[in-house]
């Protein structure tokens, strides 16, 4: 059995000219609201993922397939949105993989957060069939992905880059093309190292005014007219004071990229010792059940050091 789903033949706006084959496999927390867009926008989607896909995209028009190497002979681009390394290769190479269903000419952007060498080998691999590849993972969480608000970070060519372009415009505003293939990677381990240490700042600051009996609301609100002033400490500040941890990004996940980060480090002889504490408290989250929580509850860890909530 094949894909299924409506096969749509007119677009919105009249936007038949335009209008492409598309494949996106992953349609999780990121990714359903991500290929949503890339719907919205009058092309024409083929979706598949490991339970099933979103109503509201089937409603919309998503074609839903049985395995990703139907997606990709059905698809020009294909889109993956996975949540590690193994997961990557076994959706590329597996069987019924997206490498069994391409032909010349197509294009896979993977969007995942993945190992920047393995990234290398798998773009190799993609491209000897006479396709390209792009490594394009995103930073921006699930309110980027909803708001199109995405930062993306892409390795590959320059062809393979102006090819996309387009669409990734539909789901993010900060688009670069940091280099050739694995250097999107690079480039999002770099990301990842930061917004895990501004997460521990803004904690760790929060943690302090609250326990000098300082209302930790109205110290965040002071910050964020000043030069300590973040995304972070707007978003995630707030989150440790409203103790909203339903995850955006699970602490699962970014352990997996400070884990990319560490090991990496290890093999280039650099030392990243801030990075290191920052993976031993979400470490300490997960010893208590956290490994599903959003990864401003990393704040959780120094809180049961000091025997205190900053919403105490």
């Amino acid at each position: 059995m094949g894909c299924s789903g409506p096969i749509i033949t007119t677009t919105r706006d009249n936007q038949m000219s335009t209008k492409q084959k598309l494949g996106f496999i992953g349609l999780g927390i990121m990714g359903g609201p991500m290929a949503h867009h890339l719907l919205k926008a009058g092309h024409q989607l083929f979706t598949h993922t490991r339970s099933k896909t979103p109503e509201y995209l089937q409603q919309d028009g998503a074609i839903q397939c049985m395995n990703a190497a139907e997606v990709a002979q059905q698809a020009d681009i294909i889109f993956l949105m996975l949540p590690d390394t193994p997961d990557v290769e076994l959706v590329l190479f597996g069987a019924n993989g997206v490498a069994s269903g391409l032909t010349k000419g197509k294009t896979v952007v993977d969007m995942s957060s993945i190992s920047p060498l393995a990234t290398k080998d798998f773009a190799q691999r993609i491209t000897t069939m006479g396709c390209e590849f792009l490594d394009a993972p995103v930073s921006g969480g699930e309110v980027g992905a909803k708001n199109a608000a995405l930062t993306i970070m892409i390795g590959g060519t320059d062809a393979g880059f102006d090819k996309v372009k387009p669409l990734f415009e539909l789901m993010g505003k900060n688009i670069t093309l940091v280099g050739g293939h694995g250097d999107g990677q690079t480039a999002k381990v770099a990301n990842q190292i930061i917004v895990a240490l501004n997460i521990e700042a803004v904690a760790e600051a929060l943690l302090f005014a609250a326990r000098a009996g300082a209302d930790p609301a109205k110290v965040r609100q002071a910050l964020m007219g000043g030069f300590a002033s973040s995304r972070i400490l707007e978003v995630h500040g707030e989150r440790m004071i409203k103790r909203t941890f339903d995850p955006g990004f699970r602490i699962e996940l970014h352990q997996k990229d400070l884990n990319l980060a560490l090991s990496a480090a290890r093999s280039l002889g650099l030392s990243l010792p801030n990075t290191a504490s920052a993976q031993q408290l979400f470490s300490a989250c997960v010893a208590h059940g956290g490994k599903g929580w959003d990864h401003s509850a990393m704040v959780k860890a120094l809180e049961g050091m000091a025997n205190f909530e900053v919403s105490h």
